[in-house]
């Protein structure tokens, strides 16, 4: 269950709701609807867990076939959603479990697990999702859909994609991080940077990572945002968080830095977020950016109101420099990544 926060509470409320109307219905017992919700008896362990894990690599599939692998094909569904009978999977691995059963526990740790109360779950899932991780992944998919890029290992070729998300990680994320103490943040990020991310024999896509980017800009952007709001950290020290807003504004418009048009991945409010941006036009010469007040005053989308953290006017000259024309992308990337 990678991405879904608190998922022992999740499965919890499944189960009871299942056993609730079994019970209802009669078909078994009330006994065992108060056997399912006696914590002596079952309990519902929080857990994290980190390795990423790619759509199917043709290279890999052709690898099996030489073996003689016969059922090596990939399946790809109407939604994009793609499975194989193999998997291609990084060797960096993480699994933190909440030590919570009630008649002896499976020996994960030999293989590496992690035992933790659950308070030190959520503080890996903050530290991964809102910091060391995830936040980079969807700053490079955004800016890799727009520069026609792929491949993640290939973004780390860039040296302005790469200096964003470092300097994005490094200097503005990490101050707020939060420390579990179980694993290192700067031990984290110092892997995901120099070898998850960078590793050629994982063909990670951009457009994967793309995937429902309105559903995960809240927890991965706005969580840092909170962070400094409530620290009273200055709002000026955030550069590169607001351009990775910024692209957002740019990606859902669907044309790339070429001026050419891509179809963005999908997500349940591309149609109603594209919608606020269609009279923006990807040009030179004054528009009117006054319809992004609509998308950044959004606390559904940013966990914030931008304009109430004090980013929102920061972020619409940013868009306003991302849409003045074919090659704008890459040289409002460059020009902040190297100021920063």
């Amino acid at each position: 269950m990678d991405n879904c926060s608190h998922n022992g509470d999740k499965v919890k409320a499944a189960v009871i709701a299942y056993a609730s109307k079994w019970a209802e219905q009669g078909l078994v017992p009330k006994e065992f609807l108060e056997y399912v919700q006696d914590s002596s008896k079952v309990t519902y362990p929080w857990s994290m867990i980190d390795k990423i894990t790619p759509r199917p690599d043709p290279k890999v599939q052709k690898m099996l076939e030489d073996d003689g692998f016969e059922d090596n094909y990939t399946i790809i569904t109407e939604k994009r959603t793609y499975t194989a009978p193999f998997v291609n999977a990084e060797e960096t691995e993480y699994l933190v479990v909440e030590d919570n059963y009630t008649n002896g526990r499976p020996p994960l740790e030999l293989g590496g697990a992690l035992y933790v109360d659950r308070e030190t779950v959520d503080k890996v899932e903050r530290m991964k999702v809102c910091t060391c991780l995830n936040p980079l992944h969807t700053a490079m998919s955004v800016y890799g859909c727009m520069l026609g890029y792929d491949l993640i290992s290939a973004e780390m070729e860039d040296e302005d994609i790469k200096g964003l998300i470092k300097k994005m990680g490094y200097i503005e994320a990490m101050p707020v991080v939060v420390d579990p103490g179980v694993l290192k943040p700067a031990d984290f990020i110092d892997a995901v940077l120099n070898r998850r991310l960078p590793n050629p024999f994982m063909p990670d896509a951009p457009q994967r990572i793309a995937t429902d980017t309105s559903q995960k800009l809240s927890i991965r952007f706005g969580e840092t945002i909170k962070a400094y709001q409530a620290r009273g950290l200055n709002m000026d020290e955030l550069i590169l968080i607001p351009l990775v807003l910024a692209g957002y504004a740019r990606y859902i418009k669907g044309i790339d830095d070429e001026g050419k048009a891509f179809e963005p991945s999908p997500d349940p409010l591309l149609a109603e977020l594209s919608a606020i941006v269609a009279p923006l036009e990807v040009k030179e010469g004054e528009q009117d950016f006054s319809c992004l007040k609509e998308l950044y005053s959004r606390k559904d989308v940013f966990g914030v109101d931008l304009y109430e953290a004090g980013l929102g006017e920061r972020i619409e000259g940013m868009v306003a420099e991302l849409y003045a024309g074919p090659g704008a992308v890459r040289k409002t990337l460059h020009k902040y990544v190297s100021a920063r």
